[in-house]
């Protein structure tokens, strides 16, 4: 078990099976308005295979990708694109299209080559919903046939990736028996026929609420497992008022991630810890049906971190290599521990605790391998920084102040949106700037790439707004 566990998550995706049209409204939109700047993508960026199918890229969540067209980015040009809502979060790629969702539902298909909204999904819910508190920052997932999209609804659905129609039968699967206190905010993660959905709550903490994770069958709609954070020992979606504990939201952008062994992470914020039934500020370690929980890992200082707000739930685990995992959070702490912690309960035992550089952290580093080398990305409200892995341990390369959302390595370059209006492009390996590309404010929104392009949404699910932005960059 040990060796399995050591290696890197591998990342497969299959096409899922289809099923009959049901709730809720496609509609086309409105063409978006022409860019700023006009110009054709490089005949060269067409032949290159680019795949986004979730947050991250894969499973396994590293948020890196080779090649995809893209030489000169201090030449790439801005198309805004006008969306009806606002992304805080990241979008897919997939069959030509950016998918992504928007805060109060709906989710969005625009065309990677022209700029226009393809289709439009709206739940029949969300005009009780848009204006209010309840909202989404879930990125969606794809399988190449179908889009898995959620909305404050508390609802997972399941649309055609070629129109936007949904799916019936099952779909959309309720994931949660009070959405008006449990959010789904972590990414969406797949791997063949399986989805993985978390929830956890909104600003302000209000109880009652759990973490959970819960693994859907794409095919059936059917809810294969469920982990909870607390009340642990109950393994299906519960009433939030049925558990004598509360909180420990699972809300990272990563959202779950996967491991070599078929089994997943997700990380858990503030919240009640005992090391037995209640897993608050933790990393939780789930079967691949979401069944049962193989292990766990909880900072000595949980007590601490639970009384002060600063939680490692606010990012995710990330598998660095060398036998390691980087858990970092609120605390503004860098903390690497091994992968055999998760064989049971364990608590502290750290490698490494080092200071993130920038101070608290809400976003999902990127790791990227080059050369037989391992890099790691961090970015924080307050600094963008590089590590070598060197035996299971982080060892700084390079840092700024420059402030930066989830970072994305595209073929060598490290796209980080700064959230004050700019996509800096950096020389990975060197931290040199090479570009600086036009951009509106933002909050958790990410970049995502495509063959010749990089997409960007821009906004803050915070203000409500029922109207948002997409920026496309390409030569």
């Amino acid at each position: 078990m040990r060796t399995r566990l050591a290696a890197l998550a591998a990342v497969a995706v299959a096409a899922g099976c289809g099923g009959a049209s049901a709730g809720g409204r496609p509609q086309s939109a409105p063409p978006a308005p022409a860019p700023a700047t006009t110009a054709s993508t490089p005949a060269h960026a067409s032949a290159v295979a680019v795949s986004w199918p979730q947050f991250g890229g894969g499973a396994a969540r590293l948020s890196s990708i080779g090649p995809i067209g893209i030489s000169a980015p201090a030449r790439l040009h801005a198309q805004r694109v006008s969306l009806p809502g606002v992304v805080d979060s990241a979008p897919v790629y997939a069959g030509g299209k950016f998918v992504m969702t928007t805060t109060y539902g709906r989710a969005v298909a625009v065309n990677a080559k022209t700029g226009k909204v393809a289709w439009t999904f709206t739940p029949a819910s969300y005009d009780g919903l848009k204006g209010t508190y309840r909202i989404t920052n879930a990125s969606p997932a794809t399988d190449g046939a179908f889009v898995y999209s959620g909305s404050p609804d508390g609802r997972v659905y399941k649309l055609r990736l070629s129109d936007g129609r949904p799916v019936g039968g099952r779909w959309p699967v309720r994931i949660t028996k009070l959405p008006e206190r449990e959010k789904l905010t972590p990414s969406f993660g797949i791997v063949g026929t399986r989805l993985m959905v978390g929830t956890g709550g909104y600003i302000g903490d209000q109880p009652p609420y759990q973490g959970h994770l819960v693994a859907i069958d794409t095919a059936s709609g059917r809810i294969a497992g469920v982990t909870n954070s607390l009340c642990a020992n109950r393994h299906r979606i519960i009433a939030p008022s049925s558990c004598g504990s509360t909180q420990s939201a699972f809300w990272s952008r990563s959202g779950a991630v996967r491991m070599a062994d078929n089994t997943w992470l997700f990380a858990t914020g503030n919240g009640p810890f005992n090391g037995s039934t209640d897993f608050g500020d933790s990393v939780i370690r789930v079967s691949g049906d979401a069944r049962h929980i193989l292990g766990t890992w909880t900072p000595s200082n949980q007590a601490q971190l639970k009384a002060g707000d600063t939680d490692v739930g606010s990012t995710g685990p990330v598998l660095i290599g060398g036998g390691s995992i980087l858990q970092s959070g609120k605390d503004g702490r860098l903390h690497v521990f091994g992968l055999s912690a998760l064989h049971r309960h364990t608590v502290g035992h750290e490698r490494q605790d080092l200071p993130a550089v920038g101070g608290a952290m809400f976003t999902a580093p990127a790791v990227w391998h080059e050369h037989g080398q391992t890099w790691v990305f961090t970015t924080t409200g307050g600094g963008t920084a590089a590590y070598k892995q060197i035996g299971g341990r982080l060892h700084r390369r390079w840092a700024n102040g420059t402030a930066g959302t989830s970072p994305l390595v595209a073929g060598g370059l490290l796209y980080v949106f700064d959230p004050g209006g700019s996509l800096v492009v950096y020389r990975a390996n060197t931290g040199r700037v090479v570009a600086r590309l036009p951009a509106s404010g933002g909050h958790w929104n990410s970049p995502a790439p495509g063959p010749g392009v990089i997409a960007l949404p821009v906004g803050n699910a915070n203000d409500h707004s029922t109207n948002g932005t997409l920026y496309l960059y390409r030569r």
